[in-house]
C-alpha cells in the first residue's frame, strides 16, 4: 500500500549538514504522518522527529531540537530531514516509516518502513 525510499546520508564531520529524503510512493501520501527515527548499534531505535500529513504538524526527539528541521512537498511524495550542526552521538542508520491511516503525529507502531540509511559523524 505504501513504500517509503530513505536516501541522503553519508559522511560528514562534526559540525556539517546532511539532508535526508524520504519518498513515498501513490496519491494519498498526504494522508500519512511521517517520522524519522534512527538507530545506532547498540542502542534502541529512536523516534527522531515527525511530521503530520500535512505538514502542520511537526515535532523533535530534544536531542535533536534546535538543530534538526523536518519539511514535506507532498506534491513530490517527499519528506525531508535538515540535520544541521551534526554530533558523533547521531551517528546511526536512520528509516523513515508511517502507520496505516494515520494521518497526525502520534505514538504506536509503525507498519510501513524505509531500509535506512546510513549517517556517519566523524573527523
Amino acid at each position: 500500500q505504501l513504500q517509503l525510499v530513505a536516501s541522503g546520508g553519508g559522511l560528514v564531520q562534526p559540525g556539517g549538514s546532511l539532508r535526508l529524503s524520504c519518498l513515498g510512493s501513490g496519491s494519498s501520501f498526504d494522508s500519512y504522518a511521517i517520522t524519522w527515527f534512527r538507530q545506532a548499534p547498540e542502542k534502541e531505535r529512536e523516534g527522531v522527529s515527525c511530521s503530520s500529513g500535512s505538514g502542520t504538524w511537526v515535532n523533535y526527539a530534544e536531542s535533536v531540537k534546535g538543530r534538526f528541521t523536518i519539511s514535506r512537498d507532498n506534491a513530490k511524495n517527499m519528506v525531508y530531514l535538515h540535520m544541521n550542526n551534526l554530533k558523533p552521538e547521531d551517528s546511526a542508520v536512520y528509516f523513515c516509516a508511517a502507520k496505516d491511516r494515520t494521518t497526525e503525529c502520534s505514538h504506536g507502531s509503525m507498519n510501513y518502513w524505509s531500509k535506512g540509511t546510513q549517517v556517519t559523524v566523524s573527523s
